[in-house]
């Protein structure tokens, strides 16, 4: 079975651990810490999503996601931005830098997995 590869890029640990212990049975899942090393792994591994937090060292999640999506090798790569921060104009920033979805924290496996299948159109 080849399993599709997303990439959770936050800088707390806690939250890769969660959204990996809540998808690696359907999923192949990778991490990053921030978003400079984000845009590296899109390049190097082509995962199949990538799910950003905004708020990460380095380079925050608007500077990674316009990054990925202007470079021609990871431009077609779908990022949903996952973040504690719901307010309405940091969702109307994630579509203008072309973030393909937004996840507010806290979610449950299940919006979360919803999430995942609906972008990756499964």
């Amino acid at each position: 079975m080849d399993w599709k590869k997303i990439l959770i890029a936050d800088d707390e640990i806690n939250i890769r651990l969660l959204v990996r212990s809540m998808l690696d049975r359907y999923y192949t899942v990778i991490g990053a810490s921030d978003g400079e090393e984000a845009i590296n792994i899109a390049r190097s591994q082509n995962p199949d999503l990538i799910l950003m937090d905004i708020l990460m060292p380095k380079l925050d999640g608007y500077t990674a996601c316009r990054a990925i999506k202007t470079e021609q090798a990871t431009k077609a790569i779908p990022v949903v931005m996952l973040t504690a921060v719901g307010y309405e104009l940091n969702k109307k920033l994630a579509k203008e830098v072309g973030a393909d979805g937004y996840i507010t924290k806290p979610f449950s496996a299940d919006e979360l997995l919803r999430q995942v299948k609906q972008v990756l159109g499964e």
